[in-house]
């Protein structure tokens, strides 16, 4: 179930366990190299404004990472008190440090004269986001352009509320844009304007963070009906309903409902939960292998079980089948030979893939087989179209948040060389200019 928050005497009293290791392995198993025991030095302190400068030097979006990480894989699964069985909780430190300084408004960064270049970020999701606020810091003026609503991407309308409330988001959002980044929502790069077209409007380079919105589908018997759903459509029209923008009758899942969840990542937990909340009669997961061949973490898996959703392993769907146009019946592929259930609803949660809407509207832009977008490593993240960079899921290269703030913190590396070296060679060009 969520974690309650802590209050400043339980955070300090948690932060004083931590051992301060010379060869801290927390950070080793941090993908963005959080300097996590320096932190958490500082808040045992109580030096919280301290501590937030700290996170800022390596993170973007702590109070979403505190939230959202894979912290029992990553920095507090490679904590040497955990070997104890107590290993520092330190996602909920980092959650606590980040909403104390957003509520106390500790921080304020300074903006940076923006005087090397121009860059347009499309999506503001993970990398997108990453990508500006490190921009901004080094100088670079920078435009997001968002097709939703509201920014936030994948946080906003992928993630329950439950799991990372929608607010939390907002309020790192707002940070980023204190740093001088405008954003531009409901617009849509490869509909409402091109790549080109940014060019054409002054960008120095610009970067793909779109993420992978287009469902992969399994090919069933039934797989069309009105009551199959994909996890990622499920998930954002619940988002859209709990913040006003469309009708609860407009969400898939209707109350009282027996609803099959196919696959069992964390994007399946999340299904399954949320359904759960919606107050479905029924959830199971269905999942083609055993416990341990998962891909969503234990601890997600364990509440979910403790918010009564079921799970069948080794178990796949063989046909959907309804009654007039409505899905009533399963036929399942089980170890004991195939068996029939009464089911309303299934939502397949068996993975995505980038969206065609930028590649197919701009020349140059490669993709693999796969339909992910070719990047090179010098620089880094740079198509095979001059000036246009792409990081994250549509790279098919992180398979978290914060894999994907990794992987566009590499990117902005790269993006900030090829500003310089642009500006380097536009001003050599200028001098070779004779004179009459």
């Amino acid at each position: 179930m969520e974690n309650k928050d802590y209050t400043m005497a339980e955070a300090i009293r948690e932060a004083k366990r931590c051992l301060n290791c010379k060869v801290p392995q927390c950070r080793k198993g941090c993908p963005i190299s959080n300097d996590i025991p320096a932190w958490i030095h500082e808040l045992s302190m109580g030096n919280m404004g301290n501590a937030m400068s700290i996170i800022n030097l390596r993170s973007n979006l702590p109070a979403v990472c505190g939230r959202v990480c894979a912290h029992e894989r990553q920095c507090e699964g490679h904590c040497v008190l955990g070997k104890q069985g107590s290993h520092i909780n330190i996602g909920k430190l980092e959650r606590f440090v980040s909403d104390f300084d957003s509520d106390m408004s500790l921080t304020r960064e300074s903006i940076v004269q923006k005087d090397r270049g121009r860059v347009a970020v499309i999506g503001s999701g993970p990398a997108g986001l990453t990508i500006a606020g490190e921009l901004a810091r080094k100088g670079v003026a920078v435009e997001i352009f968002e097709m939703e609503r509201e920014a936030g991407g994948v946080l906003m309308f992928g993630i329950p509320e439950y799991r990372l409330p929608k607010e939390v988001v907002r309020k790192e959002i707002a940070k980023i844009e204190q740093l001088g980044v405008t954003i531009r929502c409901n617009t849509t790069v490869g509909r409402d304007l091109t790549i080109d077209d940014l060019f054409a409007r002054g960008f120095d380079a610009i970067f793909m963070g779109t993420g992978t919105g287009k469902p992969k589908r399994l090919e069933l018997p039934g797989g069309g009906l009105w009551g199959v759903r994909y996890a990622l459509y499920f998930l954002r029209r619940v988002s859209l309903w709990r913040e006003g923008y469309i009708g609860r009758d407009e969400v898939p899942v209707r109350e009282g409902d027996k609803v099959y969840v196919v696959g069992c990542g964390n994007t399946a937990m999340d299904a399954a939960r949320t359904a759960v909340r919606l107050g479905a009669s029924e959830v199971t997961v269905l999942y083609h292998r055993d416990i341990n061949s998962m891909a969503a973490l234990r601890a997600e898996y364990d509440d979910a079980v403790t918010e009564g959703v079921r799970f069948r392993w080794n178990t796949s769907i063989k046909s959907i089948h309804d009654t007039e146009g409505i899905l009533d019946e399963l036929i399942l592929n089980t170890p004991d030979g195939e068996v029939s259930v009464a089911a309303d609803k299934v939502i397949m949660a068996v993975g995505s893939a980038p969206a065609s809407r930028i590649v197919s509207t701009t020349e140059g832009i490669e993709v693999n087989e796969k339909g992910y977008v070719i990047t090179r490593d010098m620089p880094y993240g740079m198509t095979t179209r001059k000036g246009v960079f792409a990081g994250g899921d549509v790279t098919d290269r992180p398979a978290t948040v914060v894999h994907a703030m990794q992987d566009a913190r590499r990117v902005a590396e790269g993006m900030l060389r090829y500003l310089d070296a642009v500006k380097l060679f536009d001003a050599i060009d200028k001098e070779n200019i004779p004179s009459e």
